[in-house]
């Protein structure tokens, strides 16, 4: 029986690419139990504000990259409200506001300050919205040898998965080796977003933000279409 698993690190409100990839696979780990990075995409993301691209961060209190992810907690509540403040001022003449705007509080709000479990909320919330019936497990809710490291910490998880293929993001190819993956009986895949234009409130068409601006501004259908809109690399 076949089994494709995608890990990725937890981001909060991720690219279309995210979900693409997340959808592709039957098993998605969210890999919590590694490092967390500074001006990565764990806890910020790219939106549309007064007809420009911008920068949206939510608070960490202590945050350091000698934390793991799953320690790691948001600030203050209040800073959920001002991101929620500076989302809706975004976004709700937007057409698809009346559909999604209920969702986006619901996931901004929520009210749980550990970081992995908001935005495994979150997930969870935009998975439900979206129809995509993959399941989730939390790398560090895997019995596994957390002495291992790159590939093969990798190669481990995905066995403990029975996993019959391992897709990774196209940004990992120089990471990654088909050959170490198939004398495990396992295939690598690296898989590739096509980034659709739509209808956005900017002069110029800006790809790869937040699925946020995706929702708001693409039906529920269309947003569907582009979770297929996606390749694997020719490796």
């Amino acid at each position: 029986m076949s089994n494709i698993v995608g890990i990725m690190q937890p981001y909060f409100l991720p690219y279309i690419g995210y979900w693409q990839h997340l959808n592709v696979s039957d098993t998605y780990v969210l890999y919590d139990d590694v490092n967390y990075i500074k001006k990565g995409w764990i806890n910020r993301n790219r939106i549309i504000n007064n007809g420009k691209e911008y920068m949206f961060t939510l608070p960490l209190d202590g945050a350091s990259q000698n934390k793991r992810i799953n320690e790691l907690f948001i600030k203050e509540q209040r800073d959920k409200e001002k991101l929620w403040n500076t989302l809706y001022c975004s976004y709700h003449g937007c057409e698809m506001w009346k559909s999604v705007g209920e969702l986006i509080h619901d996931i901004v709000v929520y009210d749980e300050m550990h970081l992995v479990s908001y935005i495994e909320n979150s997930i969870s919330m935009i998975t439900d919205y979206l129809g995509i019936n993959t399941s989730f497990i939390k790398s560090s809710e895997i019995k596994k040898n957390n002495s291992l490291k790159g590939q093969d910490k990798i190669i481990e998880i995905c066995e403990l998965l029975n996993a019959s293929t391992y897709v990774n993001p196209c940004g990992g190819v120089d990471l990654y080796d088909k050959k170490s993956f198939s004398e495990r009986g396992m295939e690598l895949k690296f898989i590739s977003p096509n980034f659709t234009e739509y209808n956005q409130k900017t002069q110029d068409f800006i790809s790869g933000l937040s699925i946020v601006d995706v929702i708001c501004s693409q039906s529920k259908e269309q947003v569907k279409n582009m979770l297929n809109d996606y390749s694997f690399l020719d490796i």
